[in-house]
């Protein structure tokens, strides 16, 4: 029998209700967040980096992708990155985060900057 995607009624007092722990609203699930919000870790010669795609539907600026040194467009999928054993610590590296073309990062030379 398929599944009903129409919500359930609140119940006041009990869980599922639409309030939170504290009684607040719950926010939204971004779904398509929820799929790619997760970075991974990628090792290289150059560092251990912190990779995260971004979907077109969610690219909305325009960056400098630092391989190619041309702009990535809103509406274009592409790549957040950011080293992840900078040599201030994780958050200074998480500051300088850079957006990357897909294909500039898996090509990227290797040589020190």
């Amino acid at each position: 029998m398929p599944r009903s995607n129409r919500p359930r009624r609140a119940v006041s007092g009990k869980a599922g209700s639409g309030t939170g722990k504290h009684g607040g609203p719950v926010p939204e699930l971004d779904l398509e967040r929820a799929r790619t919000g997760v970075a991974r870790r990628e090792s290289a010669p150059d560092g251990e980096w912190m990779v995260r795609s971004i979907t077109a539907s969610r690219a909305g600026k325009t960056y400098i992708c630092p391989g190619c040194s041309t702009a990535v467009l809103p509406g274009v999928a592409h790549l957040v990155v950011w080293s992840e054993d900078h040599l201030f610590g994780a958050a200074a590296g998480l500051a300088e985060r850079r957006h990357w073309h897909s294909n500039c990062w898996t090509s990227r030379s290797y040589r020190y900057r």
